[in-house]
């Protein structure tokens, strides 16, 4: 199901980096993000709602200017 809130999403396990693309443009990296944690978001049925109640709050986050992981 389409989010209204993310566009997109990718993981970086190396990294343990959850970046995520929002529909407005914004592009956030939250660090230290269990690979499980990714999964389970990215399988849920509302990626807004997850992203809100499991990630927001809980990891160290960094906004990115661009959607290239560095």
């Amino acid at each position: 199901m389409p989010s209204t809130v993310v566009a997109s999403m990718k993981y970086d396990p190396g990294k343990a980096t959850l970046r995520v693309v929002f529909v407005s443009g914004m592009i956030y990296d939250y660090k230290n993000v269990p690979e499980e944690e990714y999964i389970r978001m990215k399988t849920s049925g509302s990626k807004g709602i997850y992203l809100n109640k499991h990630i927001k709050g809980k990891y160290e986050f960094e906004k990115v200017k661009n959607n290239a992981f560095s």
